[in-house]
């Protein structure tokens, strides 16, 4: 097993984090796949992935924000969200600091759908959460909202 301890007088061996890395990757695939499958029908995962962070990180941000947090460029996101205001699941208003932008609220509708989807998702992690119990995931994930913390205050924005 490689060492990573600071303390230890060595470098870390950077294979341990890509290994990291590389499973957290797969586990994102595979529980987007399942996502997927759970999504309503003309609801893709881009529109789900808006409403769930709206949902952690509240209403009224530009849509420049948003494609900053995602990482994509503000043409795609102005298209995801268009989609979105179109389906009646956000609003887009003005901005009151900056008229030549806009913000970008959580519709109801909006926020009762991610509910709903996280929700279908319960059937779907049955052996998952026998596999791994509230307690162990309550464990790990401190740390995992440490390490994604960290990358996105170190990421070029």
């Amino acid at each position: 097993m490689t060492d990573a301890r600071p303390d230890s007088g060595r470098e870390p061996d950077p294979a341990l984090y890509f290994r990291l890395f590389n499973e957290i990757g797969i586990l994102s695939q595979l529980s987007r796949a399942k996502l997927e499958t759970v999504l309503p029908e003309g609801l893709i995962l881009p529109h789900f992935a808006v409403l769930n962070h709206l949902v952690r990180v509240g209403d009224g941000r530009t849509p420049l924000e948003i494609a900053r947090a995602f990482q994509v460029p503000k043409t795609s996101m102005s298209h995801t969200l268009a989609g979105l205001e179109r389906a009646g699941l956000v609003r887009l208003g003005p901005n009151e600091k900056d008229r030549r932008s806009k913000r970008v609220w959580i519709a109801p509708e909006g926020r009762d759908l991610r509910e709903r989807v996280v929700g279908r998702m319960g059937p779907l992690l049955g052996g998952f959460t026998s596999a791994f119990p509230p307690e162990r995931v309550a464990e790990v994930l401190p740390l995992l909202e440490e390490m994604r913390a960290w990358l996105d205050a170190e990421r070029e924005v």
